[in-house]
């Protein structure tokens, strides 16, 4: 990073307190014009909130903005926009029955005559598209709602930079995008950056802070650790920043043999929602004291799979086995009060109620089992006090029971999630994406809570679509592929171009150029 631009943005001693919570405290920032800075930290650790007092979302308890160096006091996002700041929210702020067009003028609307000059608005946004290949003009008279979510991430960036944004803060913007999508944005950045604007990516991906940034500032606990240039780090540094300890990144060796099997599958066939089968003959065993791992790339009938053997879906031919028992016809609640217990792959969707407070989604799943109900009521404050005990012994934060579920970031939401499931004492735990969009702290403690059932005896069926976590953690490995098993292997005897050529269908021992890209996620560091 070039010592010689002038400083595009600098926040000098920001503290932001809701409450009795200090969300930032004492935080200095500087932003170099015409460079990118990651602002790296773990979920909850501040990131979004200092960002949303330079946009003028929140007005700060303490400190000073300053932004092409004159000091700014923001009451709105209006006044931030009207000094040059942008921001692309990780939940895009667009009205979805609105078009492209409506979306992007909305409230900066150019008028000729009175009227909406609709002509000099399609040019303008045009002439911003083409120039940076956002592809977008085309889409201008789409309702927002018909368009994928890396166009309508686009969309965002068009909406900032029509409205004059030098400026531009992404929050999290990787988190929904696949990884061919990632990379398109990666190129984005690079082509903004050039043409003179600055930008502050929030993100807790330590290897996308690495390859997008020129410096990197790491937040913890609300205060800034330091900030350093990224050709002078790498993951183990950054990570140690991060969390203030060393992380674990090796491959956990376990001690001892998995026992008798838990969960037996045979000849399984599952159709998708439109009645395309989507898992063709499979067959799977999961035993005592084992982690069993499928790894593919997603949408190869992984979910399909998870769904139909924790009763959410019905299958078409084969039988499930669950601890001896025919389990074939079981349903979903028959299925947790035998002892399955089930990380879902979508938090907020399936995981949690975000409208429920943390007492009320604790009851979920239990509420027939005593001792959570006592007859046919439910025995609140046994609940309230398991509530409290998950929040305590999983780290959740901030530790308050009678917050809704939305008030969480998406790593405690998850720890919450995979503590009480960890908490029905189950004999199957099966953990779908478990650490999906997460932070790295967040990360090695699932893994380990996952490694200590392993110790314990319970039988762990582990679904994911990055790689490096299914070999880490998995006793065995099923690759997946069109909805079969293309083979079960020894995760540290295949190397990660062996495991790429199963992704893709192929064996090992085939001569297949595998090519550049297999699309394996590698959202985080989980080696």
């Amino acid at each position: 990073m070039s010592t010689d631009n002038s400083t595009a943005v600098r926040l000098d001693g920001i503290t932001k307190r809701f409450g009795d919570v200090v969300a930032n405290d004492d935080v200095t920032f500087t932003l170099e014009e015409g460079t990118i800075h990651a602002l790296l930290g773990e979920n909850g650790s501040g990131k979004t909130t200092l960002m949303s007092v330079l946009y003028g979302l929140y007005q700060p308890t303490d400190g000073t903005i300053v932004v092409d160096g004159e000091e700014q006091s923001f009451a709105s996002p209006r006044d931030a926009m009207a000094a040059g700041v942008g921001m692309i929210h990780q939940h895009f702020q667009l009205i979805e029955p609105m078009t492209v067009l409506q979306n992007v003028v909305l409230g900066h609307e150019p008028t000729k005559n009175g009227l909406v000059d609709e002509e000099a608005a399609r040019e303008e946004i045009t002439q911003i598209s083409d120039r940076y290949g956002f592809d977008v003009a085309r889409h201008l008279d789409t309702p927002v709602r018909d368009l994928d979510v890396g166009v309508q991430q686009r969309i965002e960036i068009v909406k900032s930079l029509y409205r004059g944004a030098d400026v531009l803060i992404l929050d999290e913007p990787t988190a929904v995008l696949t990884p061919q999508e990632v990379d398109a944005l990666m190129e984005v950045m690079d082509d903004l950056r050039a043409d003179g604007h600055s930008l502050i990516f929030i993100t807790h991906k330590l290897d996308e802070a690495l390859s997008a940034a020129d410096q990197i500032t790491v937040l913890r606990d609300g205060e800034a650790v330091g900030s350093v240039d990224s050709a002078e780090t790498d993951e183990r540094g950054l990570a140690r920043m991060m969390v203030g300890r060393e992380v674990l990144f090796d491959r956990l060796e376990r001690e001892g043999e998995p026992g008798d099997p838990v969960l037996t599958a045979s000849d399984l066939r599952v159709s998708g929602d439109r009645g395309v089968e989507q898992v063709a003959d499979v067959d799977l065993t999961v035993r005592e004291g084992e982690i069993f791992g499928i790894a593919g790339v997603q949408g190869n009938g992984q979910t399909e799979l998870i769904e139909a053997i924790t009763g959410l879906r019905s299958i078409d031919d084969g039988t499930i086995e669950f601890g001896g028992r025919d389990a074939t016809e079981m349903s979903r609640r028959e299925r947790i009060e035998s002892g399955i217990a089930y990380v879902p792959e979508d938090r907020q969707k399936e995981g949690l109620v975000q409208e429920y407070d943390l007492v009320r989604n604790a009851l979920l799943g239990n509420q027939t089992i005593e001792p959570f109900v006592d007859g046919a009521l439910v025995d609140w404050p046994f609940v309230a006090d398991h509530a409290e005990s998950i929040v305590e012994e999983y780290d959740v934060q901030p530790p308050t029971t009678t917050s809704e579920a939305s008030s969480l970031s998406g790593g405690n939401q998850q720890k919450f999630i995979v503590g009480r499931e960890i908490e029905r004492d189950p004999d199957l735990m099966v953990a779908s994406h478990p650490t999906r969009g997460v932070d790295i702290g967040a990360i090695e403690f699932i893994h380990n809570r996952l490694i200590e059932l392993r110790d314990r005896g319970v039988a762990t069926l582990l679904v994911s679509s990055k790689l490096e976590e299914v070999r880490k953690l998995a006793d065995r490995v099923a690759v997946m592929y069109e909805g079969e098993f293309v083979d079960i292997v020894d995760p540290g005897g295949v190397t990660e171009e062996e495991f790429g050529l199963l992704m893709t269908g192929h064996g090992v021992d085939e001569e297949v150029d595998p090519g550049p890209d297999l699309g394996i996620e590698d959202e985080e560091v989980t080696e």
